[in-house]
């Protein structure tokens, strides 16, 4: 793994909300980064030969980690996988009408539910 981080990030805005770009990280094969939200819920991207494993599984881990999985599309029918902690999901909704009218096509998570 490589870390190539900024001292200062880059600051920009994007409808309305600032962004600060950190730097990047480089992945070798079958090297994980795990992502931690500031309540402690936990998001892992794996680099493969291939790409990526972008998510843990959406209808287990991240299920089991107080997540929801949206399919979202904005008002220029480009298309983002969003992943909105559970007792977030008013907060998401407000943020999705709020920024390019960005609709829920489906929660990806409901397509397949994990037996118990």
């Amino acid at each position: 793994m490589k870390l190539d981080l900024k001292k200062e990030p880059r600051v920009f805005g994007v409808k309305g909300h600032e962004i600060k770009d950190f730097g990047k990280i480089s992945l070798d094969l079958d090297e994980m980064i795990s992502f931690k939200t500031q309540s402690g819920k936990e998001y892992d991207f794996v680099a493969k030969e291939w790409g990526f494993y972008a998510s843990p599984s959406i209808n287990s881990r991240l299920i089991k980690e107080g997540f929801k999985t949206a399919l979202v599309v904005n008002e220029n029918n480009q298309l983002y996988v969003m992943v909105v902690e559970k007792d977030k999901i008013d907060i998401f909704k407000k943020y999705l009408k709020d920024n390019q009218d960005n609709k829920i096509i489906c929660w990806l998570d409901e397509f397949f539910k994990e037996e118990s």
